[in-house]
């Protein structure tokens, strides 16, 4: 699932705000790889639209909009905190019927 980039914003950010923008998408990561490993891709795509590989996704678009070339991969590693196939043996289940009926809806919902 390709994400449209949301609108760019053409104020220039000065440093600080820059810093603690970082500092809170270093909490959000630290969240969820540490505190809420137990919360599935499947129930963050049904209430926010968005989930790890998400994230994977606009980590590599971050980057290669800054002239860095990262693969796949290497943006899941970096949002994931280990390789992806590793996190996904180790805490990924499988989802129910009720999950895939509630993913199904949203996505009729939010497109």
């Amino acid at each position: 699932m390709t994400h449209p980039a949301p609108p760019v914003d053409p104020t220039p950010q000065d440093h600080d705000t820059i810093a603690i923008q970082a500092a809170a998408f270093r909490r959000l990561l630290a969240h969820l790889m540490h505190e809420r490993s137990d919360v599935q891709n499947i129930d963050l795509m049904i209430l926010a639209g968005f989930c790890r590989n998400c994230l994977g996704d606009w980590y590599r678009d971050a980057a290669q909009a800054r002239g860095i070339d990262m693969s796949k991969d290497e943006a899941r590693e970096a949002i994931y905190g280990m390789p992806f196939a590793q996190w996904k043996a180790q805490f990924q289940r499988e989802a129910t019927p009720e999950q895939l009926a509630a993913f199904e809806a949203a996505q009729k919902k939010h497109g």
